[in-house]
């Protein structure tokens, strides 16, 4: 079940430009030349983003992690300081423009608060991170039946569900844990490190996972699973197989620290009980050790399970994930703007437009959205495809539209030749 009022438009550029064709709302004129006016206006779209591709690609060279590539220019501080911040500059922008949202740390911090679906708990140290920028787009309402007392009860829980989510995160640099006393090599992250990372199916409640210094924590109920059966077992072997050894071991004490005179005879059935009783001590204590270890593994692995089926994208590949959902939103935006402009009997204000964009979707395929109209007009404005003021819009016509695109094509690559004297 959608929710209301996202940016996102969440069908995909293909299926909605076979939709409008098929709507045959336009003009005879312009139907024909429909086809040809998206894919123009796609490329066009397409080569303006790729030069954004570069510059974030530029900006995030200092920080990548591939290691195929050498490394030719040595980056100052000065260097990584301006580079970090027009990585994060254009990544926000490339976000806005693919509809992404912001998630701010408040909302972060209640997602915490709230019962995740996993049956793990686990914590981030937010102290460790230098910026922090936490994205989400596409947001629904799902159900999942979870399992407790080792299936013997399940519950059917209702959860907000985003389809993709963004994380980018930087370390402090070294000097920040050295002045804590922690142990730089002993970190499961490098100080002053880069993160980015772009996920799917992301629970609300489990936002925290995604994070790079995620900690594994046991939770209440788990420790008392597996403390409450230790005392008992503990209980009953001190009972039953260490009492005679437990004496014994008194005893020794009690003579070796003066509060008792007679010695106590070590003769070699006394060492054989001594030996068993303390075998079976440390027998139960490694045992104890081993089912806490293998759950906290058995945690670490459901953990590692769920954010392997989520990933979608790591370092500067997101840039290319982001940057084809941002091309699809623009087109998108762009040509529903176009076609209802011209589908309308006459001049439209930017709310008529507005509510017959939003309307079509709401009848046609049931899906609530908040149109961006401002940016759709304003992109065609851009390329000259709309005329009038906001309050009565006009598209060009097919005709016109494909010949001020084409013009706009040519100018990308305009360069001058030698003329001979």
């Amino acid at each position: 079940m959608e929710t209301a009022a996202q940016r996102f438009i969440p069908v995909r550029q293909r299926d909605l430009t076979d939709l409008l064709a098929g709507h045959g709302a336009l003009p005879p004129d312009d139907q024909g030349r429909f086809a040809a006016l998206v894919d123009l206006l796609d490329a066009t779209f397409h080569f303006e983003f790729r030069s954004r591709l570069e510059e974030l690609k530029d900006a995030y060279a200092p920080f990548r992690h591939d290691p195929d590539t050498r490394t030719i220019h040595a980056y100052d501080e000065e260097e990584l300081v301006a580079a970090r911040r027009r990585l994060v500059e254009g990544l926000e922008e490339l976000l806005e423009d693919a509809n992404f949202e912001r998630i701010d740390i408040e909302e972060i911090h209640r997602a915490f608060e709230e019962e995740s679906l996993l049956s793990v708990r686990v914590e981030v140290d937010f102290d460790d991170l230098d910026e922090v920028l936490v994205y989400r787009r596409g947001e629904n309402v799902r159900e999942q039946e979870l399992e407790s007392w080792g299936g013997l009860r399940t519950r059917t829980v209702t959860f907000t569900n985003y389809e993709k989510v963004l994380v980018f995160v930087t370390f402090k640099d070294a000097a920040h844990f050295g002045h804590r006393d922690v142990d730089v090599d002993a970190l499961p992250f490098d100080p002053g490190s880069t993160v980015l990372k772009l996920f799917q199916d992301v629970p609300r409640a489990d936002i925290e996972m995604l994070f790079p210094n995620t900690q594994v924590r046991m939770r209440r109920i788990d420790k008392l699973l597996i403390g409450v059966p230790a005392v008992i077992s503990g209980i009953i072997i001190l009972a039953t197989r260490l009492a005679a050894t437990l004496g014994l071991i008194l005893l020794l004490l009690g003579f070796w620290l003066g509060f008792r005179d007679e010695r106590v005879e070590l003769d070699q059935s006394t060492l054989l009980a001594l030996g068993a009783g303390l075998g079976t001590l440390g027998s139960y204590l490694v045992r104890q050790f081993t089912k806490y270890k293998a759950r906290q593994m058995e945690f670490m692995k459901t953990l590692a399970d769920n954010l392997y089926f989520r990933n979608l994208d790591n370092d500067a590949g997101v840039f290319f994930n982001l940057l084809d959902a941002a091309e699809e939103e623009e087109t998108k935006e762009a040509l529903l703007a176009w076609y209802f402009l011209r589908a309308a009997d006459g001049p439209s204000s930017r709310d008529d437009l507005d509510a017959a964009v939003e309307s079509w979707f709401a009848e046609t395929l049931d899906i609530r959205f908040d149109f961006e109209v401002c940016d759709g007009v304003e992109k065609l404005r851009r390329f000259g495809l709309v005329e009038g003021e906001d309050d009565a819009l006009t598209a060009v016509p097919a005709d016109e539209a494909l010949r001020l695109l084409d013009a706009r094509w040519d100018r990308f690559f305009e360069h001058s030749s030698p003329t001979s004297g």
